[in-house]
């Protein structure tokens, strides 16, 4: 691939995924349940984390097999960049400490389930 068409299809994920980001933060906080409305009501934020990290590795890492604790300090991690710079940067600032603890949580629980 050209890296003209490599930075299309980066550009084009990484657009997809903000847009998920953003139907996902106008999510309304719930208490949890199970089965289908676990997916509604999710920590604002979450299920757009399943649009890259689904539950099948690819380019991206899947989340399935993650505990809560490795998740949010992931998300700490791209917060404070102390990862290398990608998209995930400017996703986890997004957060607050608490707001990345309640989608780790969560995450951990569903990202290897579908909705």
């Amino acid at each position: 691939m050209t890296m003209a068409g490599r930075a299309s299809t980066v550009l084009g994920a990484s657009v997809l995924a903000l847009v998920s980001l953003a139907g996902a933060l106008a999510q309304t906080p719930a208490a949890p349940t199970s089965g289908a409305a676990a997916f509604i009501t999710s920590p604002p934020g979450a299920t757009a984390c399943l649009g890259c990290h689904g539950p099948e590795a690819t380019a991206l890492p899947s989340l399935a097999r993650l505990s809560a604790r490795d998740i949010e300090t992931a998300l700490a991690e791209f917060r404070e960049d102390k990862r290398e710079p990608t998209l995930m940067n400017r996703i986890a600032k997004g957060f607050t400490a608490e707001e990345s603890k309640a989608i780790a949580e969560w995450l951990a629980a569903h990202a290897g389930k579908a909705p």
